[in-house]
């Protein structure tokens, strides 16, 4: 027997089972996907590690999958079964449920099956499989598919799109898995670590006239890839910024891999990291951003492309805000940086030794710390840091 395992990149967070793709006694092949594993960053699907036909499923749909635990087993030499019942009587994890609709009709080559979880919700919902599109591989309806379906009837008619005995009103959103992970983590990181904030103000001139040399060059880049390379360039003043705290120590990163906050609506944000930053060029860091950043807002993030972050930043200033505060840390994180909307603003500078009124783009920055790994003198050193590699951006 072949083992199927869940993946080691989970990041500390905790995966469940979305749905199985192939039930027992289905005959795959290697590298077909399998199941969808969800964390509270990304939907992941695993493949098979070999052809054969799956014998056993070992973790349900809802199951808690740990990095590393036994999901099914493979049988490299074992026949398909020949009939449902077959199946059926393989495993209880493969059972539909009694009057579950079946493969959906497709005009075209679009994959057709249906996973146990999302035959459940298609029933539970009475939905028609045949008018939603699938966004999954080949085609394929997914869980996601189903949970937006559902709330896109309810908004829109007033009513509750499923049976009697929804408690949903027009106004209610139901939560997803990944929501409710989310929340969980929030929780337990304003628990666990004290938070504290800093605030200070950058002027961002220089990397305004910096930014639009570049793209008359012909290279575009975001306001988000030069906060990166300032960070990075910060860490040399208070490394500890780059840690997290243990029981017996403070560990500090070896590499700077920078977390980018990225919205993805009312699914509620992931974190992209940029690798190994301080080793990065501005343009190297801009095209990885532009790469995760498009493939976060598709769904195509793979789990290593959201763990082994040590930093955080979230620039909530596009969409408005001009302070949040405290901006709650990534978990196994010391700090995490907010930076508010960029605006024009009055201010007060020295010129030819005379105080002269300017009016210049500024934003608010600030360093939300766990004090227990960084204290205020290190925190105000990273920042005053941090805005003096922004506010001197060297020309293009």
């Amino acid at each position: 027997m072949i083992d199927v395992r869940v993946p080691d990149e989970q990041e500390g967070t905790k995966a469940v089972v979305r749905a199985w793709l192939r039930r027992v006694g289905d005959l795959v092949f290697e590298n077909e996907p399998l199941v969808e594993l969800e964390t509270d960053k990304v939907t992941q699907e695993v493949p098979s590690p070999a052809a054969g036909v799956l014998t056993e499923i070992l973790l349900d749909t809802d199951d808690e999958a740990e990095p590393g635990a036994l999901l099914a087993k493979i049988d490299p030499a074992g026949e398909a079964a020949s009939s449902p019942a077959k199946a059926g009587a393989q495993g209880a994890a493969s059972a539909a449920p009694v009057g579950a609709p079946g493969p959906r009709p497709s005009p075209g080559n679009g994959e057709t099956r249906l996973s146990p979880s999302v035959r459940r919700a298609l029933l539970q919902h009475n939905i028609d499989p045949s008018r939603i599109d699938g966004t999954g591989r080949n085609g394929r309806i997914t869980r996601d598919d189903v949970d937006r379906a559902v709330a896109s009837a309810t908004i829109s008619s007033g009513k509750p799109a499923s049976g009697p005995s929804s408690q949903f009103s027009a106004r209610d959103i139901p939560h997803d898995r990944m929501r409710l992970k989310i929340a969980e983590n929030m929780v337990r990181a304003v628990s666990e670590a004290p938070h504290v904030t800093a605030l200070f103000e950058a002027d961002f001139s220089a990397i305004a006239a910096h930014k639009a040399a570049m793209a008359a060059k012909g290279v575009r880049l975001s306001y988000t890839a030069y906060l990166i390379k300032a960070s990075a360039e910060a860490m040399a003043v208070a490394p500890a910024i780059n840690g997290r705290w243990e029981e017996d120590r403070i560990a500090v990163a070896p590499r700077i891999n920078v977390g980018i906050g990225t919205a993805l609506g009312e699914k509620g944000l992931v974190v992209p990291v940029v690798k190994d930053a301080g080793a990065l060029s501005l343009e190297e860091i801009g095209r990885k951003l532009d790469d995760l950043t498009a493939r976060a807002r598709s769904g195509d993030l793979a789990a290593a492309d959201v763990s082994g972050g040590s930093f955080t930043i979230s620039n909530h200033g596009v969409s408005g805000s001009l302070l949040a505060s405290p901006i709650i840390l990534h978990a196994g994180q010391a700090a995490i940086l907010g930076v508010g909307k960029l605006e024009k603003r009055v201010v007060v500078r020295e010129v030819n030794g005379q105080d002269a009124i300017l009016v210049r783009p500024m934003a608010y920055v600030t360093l939300t710390i766990d004090h227990r790994v960084v204290d205020g003198h290190q925190t105000n050193a990273w920042l005053t840091r941090f805005v003096e590699v922004l506010e001197n951006w060297p020309a293009a």
